[in-house]
């Protein structure tokens, strides 16, 4: 063990290793999903290790989540891999801090406001039936690629207008920028990381050329690009080229990524639990959803609400986050040095014994009223994180797995293919290892 104490400090550094000079711990935290809990169980609920090329302390717990989470630009602003703040961008929301944040965080929130929601569920539902129908004209098909060209299409159309954009050079980059996010900053052609910093060059070309072609043309448009570059903060300033680009960005990567892994786990599990889709079903068939949803009748499916919460509970798409310490401060009597980075865990917390009764069983009535699990610890339940930086576009992630779940359990029936490796991997979100393949037929086949 290195370092116990600092100098000028009495409390001495939570237990851990380091590993490796330079590289440390990042290779095993990158490829191997039990990481954090192997560690748990060797050094307790904080410990120290060194990733993506700083000294790292994570932290695990509702209670360690509420500590971090609710001081904020007090003792922790929020910070990112290399890879990740490079692709990016300077200006993303994500990367920024302090005021910056909190100006242009209200400014982009314009696009997530519920009128602005409600505005969006026509093109959901109507992309999501197409893509429905030509998967049950596939029959057999390997799942999670082709929600990938499902999120995309949705978030692509929603803010540039444009849809059925699954084979367009706008996907593609797409799919090779997301790849790099999380990656080794190794500067050789043929690495994630450059290969990465390429498609993005590239992707903001083209939001540049779509943007400049509008302005051009007089017509901002009413999508959220539209929205975007009409907005302005309370100062009356709008985006810059450079800032806009940047939130365009994040904008696509923030609900294509990460909604991906959710409709996975939902089609995942619900293969597995046919009852809960009975019920699904059955509360459908009560509040009669057959006609064109609204945001009114979608509030109305509460077991569905459950359902979706499990999913994200039992597999959540992010799996902690990371922050910058900017002042010495403790936690249970030990010692958090500025300048380290630290680390909470959502899917430890998602998973903890002393918050949830059975975590690892699916059950979505454990959010039920009458026992409402998620309700008994402050930050127990933190799918889309916590405290001021609470992912902007939780709102809309969840708009879109209802309406997905709605539409596919309502009309049709899928079953897992056997002699496929259902194991998880990680990496850019969470996913079954052989994509989840399935068959895919109507209720009235």
């Amino acid at each position: 063990m290195q370092n116990t104490l600092l100098p000028n400090s009495s409390l001495p550094l939570p237990p851990g290793s380091f590993g490796l000079p330079i590289i440390g711990e990042t290779l095993n935290f990158l490829k191997d999903s039990d990481f954090v809990e192997k560690r748990r169980q060797k050094y307790g609920s904080i410990f120290k290790t060194h990733l993506f090329g700083r000294p790292n302390i994570t932290l695990l717990g509702a209670e360690a989540n509420r500590f971090m989470l609710t001081n904020e630009n007090k003792y922790f602003v929020a910070t990112w891999p290399k890879s990740t703040r490079v692709l990016l961008g300077p200006h993303s929301l994500s990367t920024n801090t302090g005021e910056f944040h909190t100006s242009r965080r209200k400014l982009i929130y314009q696009a997530f406001q519920p009128r602005a929601l409600a505005s969006y569920i026509p093109t959901i539902e109507r992309i999501t039936a197409r893509y429905l129908t030509h998967w049950e004209q596939m029959g057999t098909l390997t799942w999670y690629p082709e929600l990938k060209s499902y999120a995309f299409d949705i978030i692509s159309t929603l803010i540039f207008g444009q849809e059925n954009t699954k084979s367009s050079q706008l996907a593609k980059l797409f799919n090779g920028y997301s790849e790099g996010l999380f990656s080794l900053t190794i500067p050789l052609p043929w690495s994630k990381f450059s290969q990465a910093v390429r498609c993005r060059d590239a992707l903001l070309k083209q939001i540049e050329q779509i943007v400049t072609q509008r302005q051009a043309d007089g017509n901002l448009g009413s999508d959220v690009l539209g929205m975007l570059l009409q907005a302005t903060d309370e100062s009356g300033d709008r985006l810059s080229l450079a800032e806009l680009k940047d939130q365009v960005l994040v904008l696509l990567f923030a609900g294509h990524e990460t909604i991906t892994s959710a409709l996975a786990s939902f089609g995942f599990l619900i293969a597995q639990y046919p009852a809960v889709l009975t019920r699904i079903r059955e509360e459908q068939a009560r509040l009669d959803i057959s006609k064109s949803l609204t945001l009114e009748k979608l509030k109305e499916l509460t077991y569905l609400e459950q359902v979706l919460k499990e999913v994200l509970r039992f597999i959540p798409p992010v799996a902690g986050g990371f922050r910058e310490i900017i002042q010495d401060c403790e936690f249970n009597n030990y010692l958090l040095p500025k300048g380290w980075t630290v680390q909470y865990s959502i899917a430890k917390t998602l998973s903890d014994e002393s918050i949830y009764t059975n975590p690892k069983q699916f059950d979505p009535d454990r959010f039920s009223t009458e026992r409402a699990e998620d309700k008994q610890y402050s930050f127990g339940y933190i799918p889309f994180g916590g405290g001021m930086r609470e992912c902007l576009g939780k709102e809309f992630a969840k708009l879109e797995l209802k309406i997905f779940a709605t539409l596919s359990a309502q009309n049709y029936n899928w079953t897992l293919l056997p002699n496929q490796n259902l194991e998880l991997t990680a990496i850019p979100t969470p996913h079954p290892r052989d994509g989840l393949k399935i068959t895919l037929l109507s209720v009235d086949s």
